[in-house]
């Protein structure tokens, strides 16, 4: 079978779970080869941690971290650590496959959920520019559910209606989709809005694909911490110093309990009630050993950092990167608070590898169980904004 070679570039790239769920799914769908040809991050630890787990397994030492896009390698990969706003679209290479985890901080609904009217709502018109300028076969983007309601579906529609036509005579077919990862084999409710758009000229239809697939795949927390045992040695695994009065707080939470579950609040001592008007459900929240965790978070003060069942500590971030579904030695790269953002802020690797085997199987013409999207494209499209 002759192979299809896909050369592939990111925006906002985060520490590869993307990538690697790309590069995972290219070696498991005969026919379909991936080449990572550049990427771009702002964070520098972030770059390294592109580079060291997603460049040099591929590229060895050939593999760059550079600061200007016109340094990338003409052959080989790269990554670059600049503000998108500096990038050199045009100086980047050519590629066929485009992925983009554009900025989700206004789409959230935590938070003041600002849309395109925040500072990190309009960066996917530069994933729009590389559609432009690159036009490449296909490409996949990545963003919180709330981005369909943002600025009452104005923002969603608008996005999807660059996306579809980037240029006047470029166009994509889109998929767009709400996917629960804890659905795709990552042990973790994460929902996130995928949005896969493949050209035109191309003879291809992507279609979702189905869950069942992935229905024997065990997505309980406790399988997930503990199968297999996770060494002390292993990296990014720094247990935080608790404080004795947070274990104390928790010692009166069962599992999947938080803060401010009525019956911890009925036996805790007054002293340690979180007094506060905003109560975020996830605040010293347990996981439920048996059941999918919450979602993971890249930031956040006390009570943010995700709670073990029965251990009164917050979870490292070699467990969280279990959650997110990275293997053990995928290795991040900075200080621990650092790491604890680029673990959050990641695309989950299994569910990435779900789609892109979609993805890819599409293109090399192998049927897979599907399933309707349940975001109806006509509709957002129609809708009327006053």
């Amino acid at each position: 079978m002759t192979s299809q070679i896909f050369r592939m570039g990111e925006l906002f790239s985060g520490p590869g779970g993307m990538a690697l769920g790309a590069k995972l799914a290219a070696e498991s769908v005969d026919g379909i080869a991936l080449r990572h040809v550049w990427a771009n991050d702002y964070d520098l630890d972030t770059c390294g941690t592109y580079k060291k787990n997603i460049l040099e397994p591929i590229y060895g030492m050939n593999s760059k971290l550079v600061t200007a896009s016109a340094d990338l390698p003409k052959s080989g990969g790269g990554i670059v650590h600049q503000n998108v706003h500096d990038l050199d679209i045009d100086g980047l290479g050519d590629i066929d496959g485009f992925a983009f985890g554009f900025p989700c901080n206004d789409y959230s609904l935590v938070g003041e959920w600002k849309g395109l009217k925040g500072t990190y709502g309009p960066l996917y018109s530069y994933g729009v520019g590389v559609l432009a300028t690159k036009k490449p076969k296909w490409f996949v983007a990545e963003n919180v559910s709330g981005l369909s309601g943002a600025n009452e579906g104005k923002a969603f529609k608008q996005i999807l209606e660059h996306l579809q036509n980037p240029t006047d005579d470029l166009h994509y077919r889109l998929v767009p989709h709400l996917y629960s990862f804890d659905d795709y084999g990552v042990p973790q409710r994460r929902r996130r809005i995928v949005i896969v758009g493949i050209r035109e000229d191309q003879n291809v239809n992507f279609r979702v694909p189905s869950p069942e697939l992935y229905k024997d795949i065990d997505v309980s927390a406790k399988t997930a911490l503990t199968v297999p045992p996770l060494p002390v040695t292993a990296p990014n695994h720094e247990f935080a110093r608790q404080s004795q009065r947070v274990m104390d707080r928790l010692s009166y939470l069962r599992p999947g309990e938080n803060a401010f579950s009525p019956r911890a609040l009925a036996l805790m001592p007054k002293d340690l009630h979180i007094n506060t008007k905003t109560t975020i459900s996830s605040t010293y929240k347990r996981l439920e050993p048996e059941k999918p965790s919450y979602t993971v978070t890249g930031a956040g003060g006390g009570g943010s950092h995700m709670y073990h069942w029965v251990l009164d500590r917050s979870l490292t971030n070699r467990e969280k990167a279990r959650l997110q579904s990275f293997p053990d030695n995928f290795t991040f790269i900075g200080k621990k608070e650092s790491v604890r953002k680029q673990v959050g802020m990641a695309v989950p690797v299994k569910g990435a590898e779900a789609i892109f085997t979609a993805l890819f199987k599409s293109f090399a013409g192998i049927d897979y169980p599907c399933i309707d999207s349940n975001i109806e494209l006509d509709k957002v499209l129609s809708l009327r904004i006053k």
